[in-house]
C-alpha cells in the first residue's frame, strides 16, 4: 500500500495545480473580455456624439436699449494704449522695434 500512495499524491498535486492554472486563465480571459466590451462601448458612444451634431442654441433676444446709452464700450484712449505698450516694453515682452511700430500705429504716424 505504501507504494501506491506516492502516485496518488503526485496525481493530486498535478491535478490541483492544473485546476488553479485553469481558474487563473478563465479569470484573465473574463477580464480581457470585460475590457474589450468597455472599450467597444466607449467607441460607440464617441461615434454617436460625433455623428449627431449638437443642436444650435437659440439666439438670445436683443436687450432693450434705452436712448442715450452707448451700444458698445468706448475704445481705450491713446494715452491708455501708449501706457499699455510702454508697460509691455518695460517688462521685456516687446522689443525696441516692436515698441516703435506699435507706438507709431497708435499715434497714426
Amino acid at each position: 500500500m505504501i507504494r501506491r500512495r506516492r502516485p496518488l499524491l503526485r496525481a493530486a498535486a498535478v491535478g490541483g495545480g492544473a485546476y488553479v492554472a485553469g481558474k487563473r486563465k478563465a479569470r484573465r480571459q473574463a477580464e480581457e473580455q470585460q475590457a474589450y466590451e468597455d472599450q467597444d462601448a466607449r467607441i460607440s458612444q464617441l461615434e454617436q456624439q460625433q455623428a449627431a451634431p449638437p443642436a444650435a442654441p437659440a439666439p438670445a433676444p436683443a436687450p432693450d436699449r434705452q436712448p442715450g446709452t452707448a451700444a458698445e464700450p468706448a475704445a481705450p484712449s491713446v494715452s491708455d494704449q501708449l501706457s499699455d505698450i510702454k508697460r509691455l516694453h518695460d517688462q521685456g515682452i516687446l522689443t525696441e522695434e516692436e515698441f516703435s511700430a506699435a507706438k507709431a500705429k497708435v499715434l497714426g504716424i
